[in-house]
């Protein structure tokens, strides 16, 4: 039988945000999932090399007041890093990133080395379409 599929589009470029993807992430991939993330505006931002492993480069979507709250609760729990989450899935799972080209070229993205090293492909919008169409599941966040 052929593996569920997973479309996540991955606007926010948050902390909070960022991490709740990774647990969604790994979620799918512990149930068997292909998953599609495509990586669009503020999450393209966070996926650059020179943010993404940064902390206090990444805000919080809501109550940006939380934001220390928030990493300091994450580290009582060892929740890993949203970052960590992405390439663990990666590593065991049929996971795949595409950076937005439009969204990677706003924050000066031009190539894909500019971006994580677990980021695939950089593509355009109507890939993302089509893999959402064809998804069991499509999810925006």
């Amino acid at each position: 039988m052929e593996n569920r599929k997973m479309c996540l589009a991955l606007f926010s470029g948050c902390l909070d945000k960022m991490t709740a993807a990774g647990v969604i992430i790994s979620g799918a991939v512990a149930d068997d999932m292909d998953v599609d993330v495509y990586v669009l505006l503020q999450g393209a931002r966070a996926m650059l090399k020179d943010v993404a492993e940064h902390k206090d480069k990444i805000n919080m979507a809501e109550n940006g007041e939380l934001r220390e709250e928030f990493i300091q609760a994450c580290k009582n729990l060892n929740v890993k890093e949203w970052h960590e989450f992405f390439r663990e899935a990666k590593e065991i799972g049929n996971v795949k990133f595409h950076i937005c080209g439009l969204a990677g070229k706003l924050w000066g993205g031009e190539k894909i080395e500019d971006f994580v090293d677990f980021a695939d492909d950089i593509v355009g919008i109507s890939e993302y379409i089509t893999k959402a169409e064809e998804a069991d599941i499509h999810l925006f966040i």
